[in-house]
């Protein structure tokens, strides 16, 4: 048990306290989700995929019981 504890300690001993994400990374962060929504509103609303979805959820309304 105690040589667990040792190489424990002396594994964390060589790490930095940082423990978490600095305002700039929160920042990039924002902006890449941001641009990612961007990105897919205009993928979602675009004709193509506008025309693919009404044609499929027409197809499944058009299904006979």
């Amino acid at each position: 048990m105690r040589i667990i504890v040792f190489r424990l300690r002396a594994a964390l001993k060589g790490r930095t306290g940082d423990a978490g994400m600095s305002t700039s990374e929160y920042a990039m962060g924002t902006i890449a989700a941001c641009a990612f929504a961007a990105v897919l509103y205009k993928v979602v609303t675009s004709d193509v995929v506008s025309t693919a979805l009404q044609s499929t959820i027409g197809k499944a309304l058009d299904v006979p019981f």
